[in-house]
């Protein structure tokens, strides 16, 4: 074989080579805030939107359980993630250079329902209603921002009391439609859930507005946001991830949005996510030290 040749297929192979490592896929997940069937309608066509938008290959996976969304970021069997406010922190925390690039213009000013059974009696009021106490009730995920951190944040700090002392039942649900089926079906008599899942159920006609109603909107919070590695740029490509926090910034289709639901995405930092952090910290789920 003659040098020129062999140079020539050293060439081709090495470029065949680069091409492979040119295939590897972009991957996002999301908490499982909703069912699994919600979630594939919701997410495949944002990674339809994404790999048109990068050039690359992008796919979602689903995962079974909040934790399970952390582990998957902090493993790299994704690179990106929608989590909660909660989520968000503890997955950043695990991988060193880890960014939070994008929030819904919502989650700059979030905020939870408490929602109650007809059977309660209990009504709409700008107070927590002192007969909550010795009610079933339950939150939503024990990793979620709104159907558990921020409401049991505002809870103790009303009552002075932790949810088991205050109420007679607690309970978890796993994600939010579980608990607006729950307390629609009276199995518990109160519920912590998020405002944007019960205000698309609601226009969806999914509630019984007989049967269960919100008794009380928490005080606003910061909440769910995308979260990126930090070694993107090394595998994708330099200025790989100000393209990702572009794309999300200028997705503008309404029928895109709708699978957050959200009116549209504006810039996020991990320090807008300090004062999730403190409230896990102050509630004991997350360790103070660094």
């Amino acid at each position: 074989m003659t040098l020129s040749l062999r140079a020539r297929l050293l060439g081709l192979a090495a470029l065949c080579l680069s091409g492979l490592a040119q295939a590897e896929p972009f991957v996002f997940t999301a908490i499982p805030d909703q069912d699994e069937r919600h979630l594939t309608e919701r997410f495949g066509k944002i990674a339809d939107y994404l790999s048109e938008k990068l050039g690359v290959e992008v796919q979602y996976i689903p995962v079974k359980s909040y934790p399970a969304a952390v582990s998957a970021f902090r493993n790299d069997q994704v690179q990106l993630a929608w989590f909660g406010g909660l989520t968000g922190v503890q997955a950043r925390e695990l991988v060193p250079g880890s960014e939070a690039i994008a929030q819904g213009a919502e989650d700059t000013a979030f905020v939870s329902y408490l929602i109650a059974h007809e059977s309660t009696g209990l009504t709409e009021s700008e107070q927590l209603p002192a007969e909550l106490a010795g009610k079933r009730f339950t939150f939503g995920d024990k990793g979620s921002t709104s159907g558990r951190l921020m409401p049991e944040f505002f809870l103790r700090q009303h009552f002075a009391q932790a949810p088991e002392a205050l109420f007679s039942r607690v309970g978890f649900s796993g994600d939010h439609n579980r608990t607006i089926s729950l307390v629609q079906s009276g199995a518990y008599e109160v519920g912590a859930v998020n405002y944007a899942v019960w205000d698309a159920e609601m226009e969806k006609g999914n509630i019984d507005e007989s049967k269960v109603r919100v008794i009380w909107t928490s005080p606003q919070y910061p909440d769910y946001q995308w979260s990126i590695r930090g070694d993107v740029n090394a595998r994708f490509g330099d200025g790989f991830k100000e393209k990702v926090k572009q794309a999300l910034l200028e997705m503008r289709d309404p029928e895109l949005l709708a699978a957050f639901p959200r009116s549209g995405f504006v810039n996020a930092t991990n320090d807008d996510y300090a004062p999730i952090r403190d409230t896990a910290v102050a509630i004991g789920i997350m360790d103070p030290a660094r």
